[in-house]
């Protein structure tokens, strides 16, 4: 049984398998590079980051401990989920290689968790460290998310390591529960069916499934923003459009999600499925950004978004990933596929620095040259709501886990990555190497290492993006369109297939719907949103006396300068006052704010 961090039961309604963390391993390339900075940088800056801001010592202070001087704590009620999301990082990365520092670094703080946890099993630090009276406030306490993120990190370390300190403390946590609660952050409810999927005990999948059904009916008391804001304004099976804050709705979906699998309840993934197609359609950035208003970190109306006052909060990309991958699962349908890479690289890729250990909380598609300061900018080291980086931190420390999935028919390769990849189909088991510089290369290789001697089906995800695609093997080469590419045969040792995707610079318009960007145009190449920064505007010229000249043609540049081997593209624009032609580089919008503060746009007025 592979092991990774959504596995649906063998009874589990679900189309396709995931592999776990044992059966991909990036090799070298784009992925590869930035794993390798998230388990070397960005890991170890976390855990600092996480003693510098006091999150470690409440779990001190919850456990009387006050002889250090700098036992000092934070205040906010869900920083325990810090703490939690770090070691669930940390243990993926151990499955992946050892390193006896990391591994002594999570020793320690496995062991604060530990102490923390009362002897009933309650473990909350801001509670304990207060009056100690637990569930008093489910609207804004956080307890439930906070020990959602628990369960996900023990989780984690039983798969990966077989070791179950953490999840001794979390099923223990989880049976201090009183019973099917609502909590005003959703959570709990994917983290239980987890539970239920590593124990075997169907108790805690009962209690995700009667949450779900408590939701919706104006139970929470002290919405200031309404009920709507944590989807407690309608029914989870009977709501038709996402609604309130986006991180909280996207949990709630996955929760929903994993529920419908492990239950064969065809209505409630529907419903999750009817929010997921108009969110899309309606609300979500080129980038794959989720969330236009700041006051509550919501969703805004349909075609509410704003380049410049963006929210799209980090973590919403990172759990608009994760339910994709949970509908990816349970249908095979490629389109979930698609948004998982457009939202990796331009809405996830953007929270983090190249160098992995500077942040972004919110990634907006605009900032002015005046406001250069203000809102997103600069990147900072942490946050005092610091949800984003360590959500970043296991969503990388899982990606190979993304990259392909089986069935009793064969192997789906769904991201592309030089990797490699096994498993054991009904026949036999099965190796393949892939071979790409993608997302600068559209050439992707695949060889067969090993394979039954029985036909099985080779399936690859053309990407809706691309307009021009031929496939080669061993039975010719063909055009191929966008979706998912099959090939049924017996394959040999030694065969190769080659999947080439055309990777022009693209222009794209905006949905007419759109009143913000409405005129403007942007430039894709690949699976990749760009941007104009002030580093790369024609002289002198702010970036927004530019206007994009339909005249000319945008044309596809090597930019060593930013990163290495990263593709640019020249834009043809004109200045605004004189009118005279001139030219501007776009850059990666993921790769934006990684030279001196400036402005930036990926809209450009017509």
């Amino acid at each position: 049984m592979s092991v990774s961090v959504v596995q649906p039961s063998r009874t589990a309604w679900s189309r396709l398998r995931p592999f776990g963390a044992e059966q991909v391993d990036l090799r070298t390339g784009f992925w590869a590079d930035r794993v390798r900075i998230n388990r070397e940088h960005t890991i170890p800056h976390g855990l600092d980051q996480l003693r510098r801001a006091g999150t470690l010592d409440n779990l001190r202070l919850a456990d009387g401990y006050r002889a250090a001087a700098d036992s000092t704590g934070t205040t906010l009620p869900f920083l325990d989920s810090d703490v939690y999301k770090w070691l669930e990082a940390v243990g993926w990365e151990l499955a992946r290689g050892p390193d006896p520092g990391l591994a002594a670094s999570a020793d320690e703080v496995i062991a604060l968790v530990t102490a923390t946890q009362r002897a009933d099993g309650y473990l909350n630090s801001y509670v304990q460290a207060g009056d100690g009276e637990p569930y008093r406030d489910l609207s804004w306490g956080h307890e439930l998310y906070c020990l959602g993120h628990l369960i996900q990190a023990a989780v984690a370390w039983h798969r990966a390591l077989g070791d179950d300190r953490l999840l001794d403390v979390a099923i223990r946590a989880a049976d201090h529960l009183p019973g099917p609660l609502v909590d005003g952050h959703p959570n709990i409810e994917m983290a239980l069916v987890e539970l239920a999927r590593v124990t075997g005990d169907r108790r805690r999948l009962t209690t995700a499934a009667r949450m779900l059904e408590l939701r919706g009916h104006g139970t929470l008391p002290g919405a200031r923003f309404g009920a709507g804001y944590w989807q407690d304004h309608e029914p989870v099976r009977d709501a038709a459009t996402v609604a309130g804050h986006a991180v909280r709705q996207l949990y709630l979906d996955c929760g929903a999600v994993d529920v419908a699998v492990e239950l064969g309840d065809d209505r409630l993934l529907g419903a999750v499925r009817r929010r997921w197609d108009d969110m899309i359609r309606t609300r979500t950035y080129l980038t794959g950004g989720l969330g236009s208003r700041h006051r509550d970190e919501a969703f805004g109306d349909p075609y509410e978004l704003p380049p410049d006052r963006a929210y799209a909060e980090t973590c919403a990309a990172i759990a608009s990933v994760m339910l994709a991958w949970r509908l990816l699962l349970a249908t095979g349908e490629a389109g979930y596929a698609d948004a998982i890479e457009r939202t990796m690289y331009n809405g996830v890729l953007p929270g983090i620095s190249l160098t992995g250990t500077r942040f972004f909380y919110t990634n907006p598609l605009q900032r002015r040259t005046h406001r250069v300061l203000d809102g997103a900018g600069p990147r900072l080291p942490w946050y005092p709501c610091a949800c984003c980086p360590p959500n970043l931190m296991r969503l990388l420390s899982t990606w190979q886990q993304y990259l392909a999935t089986g069935d009793d028919s064969g192997i789906q390769v769904h991201q592309y990555a030089a990797a490699e990849v096994r498993t054991e189909l009904p026949s036999g088991p099965a190796r393949l190497r892939i071979d790409t510089g993608y997302p600068w290369d559209g050439r992707i290789v695949l060889s067969l290492l090993e394979t039954p001697a029985e036909p099985w089906t080779l399936s690859l995800r053309v990407p809706r993006w691309c307009r021009t695609a031929t496939l080669t093997g061993p039975d010719g080469t063909l055009a191929v369109g966008a979706g998912m590419v099959k090939r049924h045969r017996r394959w040999q040792p030694g065969d190769v297939v080659e999947l080439s995707l055309d990777l022009p610079a693209r222009i794209t318009e905006p949905d007419p719907r759109i009143d913000a960007v409405r005129g403007c145009v942007a430039v894709e190449r690949g699976p990749l949103v760009y941007c104009i920064e002030t580093a790369d505007a024609p002289g002198r010229t702010e970036i927004e006396e530019l206007i994009w000249d339909p005249s000319r043609e945008p044309d596809v540049q090597p930019r060593p300068d930013v990163a290495e081997a990263m593709i640019g593209v020249t834009v043809p624009v004109l200045r605004r006052r004189s009118g005279a032609p001139a030219t501007a580089g776009a850059i990666p919008y993921f790769a934006w704010a990684n030279r001196e503060p400036g402005a930036m746009r990926v809209w450009i007025p017509r």
